[in-house]
């Protein structure tokens, strides 16, 4: 019986709608002409500019500072409630745990950030990179958890018996025991908090105060007025980063125990 082609021509359809306007995007940030609109020899001048832009320099600072900060806390906030409704699961209390962890992946963005808006204002609390932090681990928070416990799923709690039998405290069990083997799924949840962090916009544009701006924010505002070719680069530079920490995400994810 003869194979049929449909299959691998909807799938070559499908990776070109997702992946030719990125294609386009950088070829584009290599083009020589201000514009874009035709090709006029390759060059690097965009990608020089994006160099000597400190404006730029100071957004990337903002967003890596933000980044950073939300993914240790969520690392350390999604682990933890990702044992607890794994070991205490069967709990009314630890089901609406679940129920909570769960609600931030699949609230609409602009909700969350007019909630987290409202509530920033309802304390009186200035807007600055404080509140982005904030509302940044309020999300990733639930991918480390959920990522943690899907490592859960194939660990052994025997193993905490044998330890506890054997006379070893929680320290012992946490430090010799949970972080060595779960330690590849909180880093791919953290990776994966990091990217979404970095990548975040809508939230972001909610909850920040005035001069805390991000790349996201300041790829928005240099649509507007700025050239199109600068944007393009660091448009390729930011697919590159998240990209690459996707891919490490992945692989740590499916490392096996």
């Amino acid at each position: 019986m003869k194979r049929s082609r449909v299959p691998a021509a909807v799938t070559v359809l499908v990776l070109l709608f997702f992946y030719l306007p990125i294609l386009i995007l950088a070829v584009q940030s290599f083009n020589a002409a201000k514009f874009g609109g035709s090709w006029k020899g390759f060059s690097l001048r965009w990608y020089e500019e994006l160099l000597q832009r400190e404006d730029i320099h100071r957004a990337a600072w903002n967003t890596l500072a933000v980044a950073t900060s939300s993914t240790l806390v969520s690392m350390i906030l999604g682990t933890l409630a990702a044992w607890v409704i794994h070991r205490y699961g069967r709990t009314t209390l630890q089901r609406f745990h679940y129920g909570l962890v769960y609600a931030p992946l699949v609230v609409p963005d602009i909700l969350m950030g007019m909630s987290l808006l409202l509530l920033f204002v309802n304390l009186s609390i200035p807007l600055s990179l404080g509140t982005i932090i904030l509302a940044h681990t309020t999300f990733c928070i639930s991918y480390v958890a959920f990522v943690v416990l899907g490592r859960l799923q194939d660990f052994d709690d025997t193993l905490i018996d044998a330890a506890q039998d054997l006379g070893a405290g929680w320290g012992s069990i946490a430090g010799r025991i949970l972080l060595p083997l779960l330690g590849p799924g909180i880093l791919a949840g953290g990776l994966l908090a990091f990217t979404l962090s970095i990548d975040d916009f809508v939230i972001t544009f909610l909850v920040s105060g005035p001069g805390d701006t991000t790349l996201p924010l300041k790829i928005y505002s240099m649509m507007r007025r700025s050239t199109p070719t600068v944007i393009n680069a660091l448009s390729v530079v930011m697919m590159a980063v998240t990209f690459t920490i996707v891919i490490i995400s992945q692989r740590m994810t499916q490392k096996k125990l």
